[in-house]
């Protein structure tokens, strides 16, 4: 070896050692913050806000900073929660607002009722916080488009409750779609059957003294409080919900659109209606609505009043192509292929574990600041097929959508519920 090759060997030689010492650093450096305290504050934790309560503070990083909610009765359980899992206890507050305000909290943990979810996740993104918002992510297509705005500009990662986006039974169904196994896939069924509660007919009354209603109403109208409505039944009231279209079907239609790998539909029809109960429910118990998206139909079924399902199964979502069928149950899937003129099943699939990924996936991203699973404009996309089903069935008419541009065509009545009305003080942010 002469001197240049000495020289030149051992300046690679040097180059290597850097690069490994920069990768050492990096490796500690992100191994540090990995066990990097997140300090959250979680607004609303009756129901679905307590059980991720349950699971956040199953990981070590997660530090409970806020627990807030215009419902005093329901902090002793969420504060419960927190003591049982060893952690000092949070402050406490009604309005999350308070939370947003402090420069040491970097996460929201939204769980409130579907109305506050768009102006809860815009506020925060504008405030400098991470959110960890529940589906269905927006009220109507408008606030959901609004909070992708407020994410890109304020630089905030956003991760959506479809936490079957973060299981591996779904991840491995969606590449079987793609890969061409199937053929040509015509057409998507997806449905949920369920046997929920005549919630009866109530008059308005005085709100419990405990319950701030003002406040829980938000953004929606305060037409004034009922027993039937808080803390669940609002979901059949269309000033707060989404029907089960919105609050279950955007499980399926998500893993749906996600197998077909489109964005949007083009034509939307839907039929059903209040067809078994007598009760102030506003949404329809029995709905089937039907999408045309390019050269494959999506349709979506649900009856909250009937267990039987399809296929044996009250939740799937079923892809027929010219080469097999893929039924996927609520978690975990069946794989038939065509052997001749008849189906002869090939594999399957048991169900995978996704609460605790999908926490975890956004814990990474936090770190990484890359796009979670579950990222802001996949949920609003797929949000945007049950408000486009509930569009269509509020107006009974066809609907004809853009996604370029995401506004409907010709049809004023349903262009008129792409957005809502705001109370003042709620209004909804231009970003």
């Amino acid at each position: 070896m002469d001197r240049r090759e000495f020289l030149g060997s051992t300046t690679v030689l040097g180059l290597g050692a850097g690069l490994a010492a920069a990768m050492h650093v990096g490796e500690t450096a992100a191994a540090e913050k990995a066990q990097t305290p997140v300090r959250m504050a979680f607004m609303g934790v009756n129901g679905r806000g307590k059980d991720l309560l349950k699971g956040f503070v199953g990981f070590p990083q997660t530090e409970v900073a806020y627990i807030c909610d215009p419902d005093a009765a329901v902090i002793p359980a969420a504060m419960k929660v927190v003591s049982d899992s060893g952690r000092k206890s949070p402050k406490v507050e009604k309005d999350f607002r308070v939370a947003l305000e402090d420069p040491e909290v970097d996460v929201l943990v939204c769980a409130a009722p579907d109305h506050w979810h768009s102006l809860a996740t815009i506020w925060a993104c504008q405030a400098g916080k991470d959110v960890y918002v529940e589906k269905p992510v927006s009220h109507n297509p408008i606030e959901g488009r609004r909070m992708v705005q407020a994410a890109r500009k304020y630089n905030r990662i956003v991760q959506a409750g479809t936490q079957r986006r973060s299981a591996a039974d779904m991840q491995e169904a969606v590449k079987i779609v793609q890969s061409g196994k199937l053929g040509d896939v015509a057409f998507v069924r997806a449905w949920i059957t369920s046997q929920r509660p005549n919630i009866g007919k109530e008059q308005v009354t005085a709100p419990p003294e405990d319950l701030d209603f003002d406040l829980w109403c938000g953004p929606a109208a305060n037409n004034g409080y009922k027993k039937n409505l808080v803390h669940y039944h609002w979901h059949w009231r269309w000033d707060y919900g989404t029907g089960e279209c919105g609050n279950n079907g955007i499980h399926a239609m998500d893993v749906a659109r996600w197998g077909l790998g489109v964005d949007a539909p083009d034509i939307v029809v839907c039929g059903g209606g209040k067809n078994f109960f007598d009760d102030d429910q506003e949404t329809p118990d029995t709905q089937l609505a039907t999408f045309e998206c390019g050269g494959t139909t999506l349709q979506w079924e649900h009856r909250t009043w009937s267990p039987h399902g399809i296929d044996n199964e009250a939740f799937g979502v079923t892809f027929y192509g010219s080469e097999g069928t893929l039924a996927v149950r609520s978690h975990g899937w069946t794989l038939y292929a065509m052997e001749g003129k008849k189906e002869k099943e090939v594999q399957k699939r048991e169900p995978a574990e996704f609460e605790n990924a999908h926490k975890q996936n956004f814990f990474d991203s936090l770190i990484s600041r890359a796009a979670p699973n579950a990222e802001i404009e996949i949920a609003h996309r797929s949000t945007q097929f049950c408000q486009l089903a509930n569009i269509a069935w509020r107006t009974r008419s066809t609907v004809r959508f853009d996604g370029a541009t995401e506004t409907i065509l010709g049809n004023d009545a349903a262009t008129a519920l792409l957005g809502r009305s705001y109370r003042k003080g709620f209004e909804l942010p231009t970003v």
